[in-house]
């Protein structure tokens, strides 16, 4: 087993090409001001109640764009006076990464006395937007979200709202406020030069959507620019176009390997997918590593329960999910954690 944690904060590079949150939200009188008409006008826009032309209707309705604002759905209620609500957004339950950063923040929250409410994007950029506004609605003491790519839309409605903001599992890019992850570039290119130090020439590589899943592109690019540093291109490479699992890893290099049957290697963009793969080296008779070796990422028991334990990277996802709730749950100042991966050699390259 080799460590490659490199643990450490830092808040540098958090506003870099956008703002940290705001801690002062915008409110109905600061939409009412963009507008250029009286608050009571914004306020029955937005419930859809008296009497209003369908101009003032849009002016209202682009003020509240441009300035993200979110209505209050906890106002004149018996609420009591801070909110112990956390949202959290994640893309899946299906893939067992989320359910363990779930553990690790309800765990946190629990601790800390606040009460989390779920929302499920399933890897969709937009309904993410959605959700978020959703959720601000409740006026949440805080949320915390996966990746650092949102829509421009989510990213207002952040930064307008005053909440707390932490978002997990990369840090290769700038933050909104609490950033708590790892580097996924570096996992990929840590995951090439490991496998080029073996003796690997003919290295592909099998993966789901890139353009929904953001971390996994940035581990895609940072392996290829690991191979290309050795002087090798990528041999093949397989996309599949349905979510990541076990069925699309082995149908998916009995794919890869129909159109490059020579390749020695395949990086998977998980390890569900490097699972199903194993599982077809098994039925077509390939042994593993001497025909072929695999390599995944994320570290999930069963990987390490297989009869090779799978060579990976592991990541802390409760840990991620731990530390995002405590930071958010004390009022840490805005900054960047890194809590490091590791590299698991396993037995499968």
């Amino acid at each position: 087993m080799e460590d490659h944690e490199g643990r450490g904060s830092s808040a540098e590079g958090l506003s870099a090409g956008r703002e940290t949150v705001a801690r002062r939200p915008v409110t109905l009188a600061d939409v009412a001001r963009e507008a250029r008409v009286g608050e009571s006008t914004v306020s029955r826009v937005l419930r859809s109640h008296g009497s209003f032309s369908e101009r003032t209707r849009a002016q209202v309705e682009a003020a509240v764009a441009r300035l993200g604002y979110v209505p209050n759905r906890i106002a004149g209620t018996l609420a009591s006076t801070g909110s112990r609500l956390i949202g959290i957004v994640i893309p899946s339950l299906s893939n067992i990464v989320f359910p363990d950063l779930l553990r690790g923040a309800t765990g946190a929250l629990d601790a800390e006395g606040f009460q989390s409410v779920i929302a499920v994007t399933d890897y969709d950029e937009e309904r993410e937007e959605a959700l978020v506004a959703s959720l601000l609605s409740w006026r949440p003491a805080g949320l915390i979200v996966t990746g650092l790519e949102h829509t421009p839309g989510t990213v207002r409605r952040l930064t307008a709202s005053g909440v707390r903001v932490a978002e997990l599992l990369d840090i290769d890019g700038p933050g909104l406020d609490i950033v708590v992850g790892y580097s996924n570039r570096s996992a990929g290119e840590t995951s090439a030069r490991y496998l080029v130090a073996r003796g690997y020439r003919r290295i592909a590589y099998l993966g789901h959507d890139l353009t929904r899943d953001r971390r996994a592109g940035k581990r895609y690019a940072g392996f290829r620019a690991a191979l290309a540093e050795a002087g090798l291109p990528l041999h093949a490479e397989e996309r599949i176009a349905a979510p990541s699992s076990v069925e699309a890893g082995r149908n998916g290099l009995a794919a890869l390997l129909g159109r490059a049957p020579d390749c020695d290697a395949v990086y998977f963009s998980n390890d569900d997918m490097a699972l199903g793969g194993y599982f077809h080296c098994l039925a077509a008779g390939l042994t593993v590593p001497d025909r072929l070796a695999l390599f995944g990422y994320n570290g999930l028991d069963v990987g390490r329960l297989m009869p090779q334990p799978l060579t990976t990277i592991r990541t802390p996802r409760v840990e991620a999910g731990a530390t995002a709730a405590r930071l958010l749950c004390n009022d840490a100042p805005a900054t960047v954690v890194d809590l490091g991966f590791e590299l698991i050699t396993g037995a499968t390259a």
